[in-house]
């Protein structure tokens, strides 16, 4: 069984407590620095359940420091961090880009990680669910489970240690938990993180009546 560890902290505090390489894959999906991108845009589009917040998203509008991105680079062995279409993590040539199905003429077709080791570039097409469909979100960059998965088949194995300094809407921590993985997720802001750890135990819990 899957050990999964959610976290409410500072992910530089609890990366200051690992040893070296302590991690065999960092999995991240840092704040961009874009701010309240729906509304920047007039985005209008209201069919999907916001749910938790009343409709209303908090933002953070930082990107993480050099420190963040070097202590990264410490506690793991690879790394895939979101967000290199917004501001540069490459650390060699290596890229996932995903192909999210987009409708509005606003939001990008694409989003794009780094990946650390190599220069393979690989292409996934599944659909942004939080964009397109009726259904309830919890983070305003929340990602589909199903993305994570897919990242793991093709980057992971089972029994390997995941880390996710940036937890947001857990898809990574449920990925994590049925591809059999060791998984701790950071997450500073406390509604998030009770949202994320009630979304994983009722997306885990069926699973774990057998």
């Amino acid at each position: 069984m899957a050990d999964i560890q959610l976290i409410h902290g500072d992910c530089m505090e609890y990366m200051a407590t690992l040893k070296d390489k302590a991690f065999d894959l960092a999995i991240c999906d840092p704040p961009y620095g874009i701010g309240d991108f729906s509304n920047k845009t007039e985005n209008k589009k209201r069919n999907v359940t916001r749910g938790k917040f009343g409709g209303t998203y908090k933002w953070n509008n930082s990107i993480p420091p050099i420190e963040y991105f070097t202590e990264l680079r410490r506690v793991s062995k690879e790394r895939i961090i979101w967000g290199a279409n917004y501001y540069n993590s490459f650390e060699s040539g290596g890229a996932i880009v995903w192909y999210k199905h987009t409708k509005h003429p606003n939001y990008s077709d694409c989003e794009i990680a780094s990946y650390s080791k190599g220069v393979r570039v690989s292409f996934v097409s599944l659909e942004w669910y939080s964009l397109n469909r009726c259904e309830e979100t919890i983070h305003p960059c929340q990602k589909p489970v199903a993305l994570y998965d897919w990242i793991l088949r093709n980057y992971a194995k089972p029994g390997q240690r995941i880390l996710d300094t940036h937890l947001g809407s857990g898809s990574s921590a449920i990925a994590a938990y049925y591809f059999g993985c060791d998984f701790v997720g950071c997450e500073i802001d406390a509604d998030y993180f009770n949202a994320a750890k009630e979304r994983f135990e009722r997306e885990t819990r069926q699973v774990a009546m057998f």
